[in-house]
């Protein structure tokens, strides 16, 4: 009975929940329609609801916004608005943080959480995974006199706190598994445990797949 009370369990908790975040992600965008005017909201011209119109909305207002920064006119206006926010003392804080890391995340040509590495953290002995996040470090890789690269070092879990920190290019060692698997298993606290290649072994040890250093 308990073999089958978890079997079944692991078949409707995902579903249940991601109908649950599925369901309120759709009613918060559908709250979008309360922007437009009384008599052209769908609710008031059909005269019934139909769930997922805000989303919709949603779409088009990102992909309008987009196609109007995309030429010159709107980058000086983004320009002119960003300038009027960064002369506010908290919101320019906020709004340039925020701006920074989606940039470094949605960026085409961004390097970073481009690899899965492992490190000796904390200590020498101690193994945790980490993700690349830059090797273009400026100053402190001139002043520290080493080649480093940095990588974030996610806490368990919940993997959007953690540490960033610098480490030597020759002491990281880059993993196969992708970066959805490597968060999967920071996320299970390494219940949930990527597939590997057996033929990865070489005579009974694990042949270590070090970052290749640029000239």
């Amino acid at each position: 009975m308990r073999k089958y009370l978890i079997a079944g369990l692991l078949v409707w908790m995902p579903l249940g929940i991601t109908f649950l975040v599925v369901r309120a992600i759709v009613g918060f965008l559908d709250q979008l329609l309360l922007l437009l005017p009384q008599s052209y909201q769908p609710d008031m011209m059909l005269g019934f609801h139909i769930p997922g119109l805000g989303v919709v909305l949603a779409i088009v207002l990102v992909l309008t916004t987009g196609m109007v920064v995309a030429n010159l006119l709107g980058r000086r206006i983004v320009a002119a608005w960003e300038s009027l926010l960064a002369r506010i003392p908290i919101v320019r804080t906020l709004y340039g943080g925020v701006k920074q890391i989606m940039e470094a995340v949605l960026a085409t040509d961004a390097k970073s959480f481009s690899k899965v590495l492992l490190i000796e953290y904390p200590r020498k002995g101690l193994w945790g995974l980490a993700f690349m996040t830059s090797d273009d470090l400026g100053e402190v890789q001139a002043k520290a006199g080493a080649n480093l690269i940095s990588v974030f070092v996610p806490t368990t879990p919940n993997p959007t706190s953690g540490f960033v920190i610098m480490v030597p290019h020759e002491d990281v060692i880059e993993l196969d598994m992708s970066i959805e698997d490597g968060m999967k298993m920071i996320i299970s606290m390494a219940v949930v445990v990527p597939p590997w290649q057996k033929d990865k072994l070489v005579d009974g040890a694990i042949t270590d797949k070090k970052i290749n250093q640029e000239d």
